[in-house]
């Protein structure tokens, strides 16, 4: 499936939320979106649990 249909599919699910069920479903609609978007990212490999956790800078690289 491409990703202009997955965005289609989210963004419908997401007006059907707030239509149907006001605001807080809306919300609660995108994060477990975000949720579930993170948790296949982790089970397709292309992120790790220290991913979400690092900082930007390495190691002695840090300005202040």
């Amino acid at each position: 499936m491409s990703m202009a249909v997955i965005g289609m599919v989210a963004g419908m699910a997401l007006g059907f939320a707030g239509y149907f069920g006001g605001f807080a479903a809306f919300l609660l609609v995108a994060a477990l979106g975000a949720i579930g978007f993170v948790v296949g990212r982790f089970v397709d490999g292309d992120l790790e649990p220290g991913d979400l956790f690092r900082s930007g800078t390495r190691g002695g690289d840090r300005r202040r």
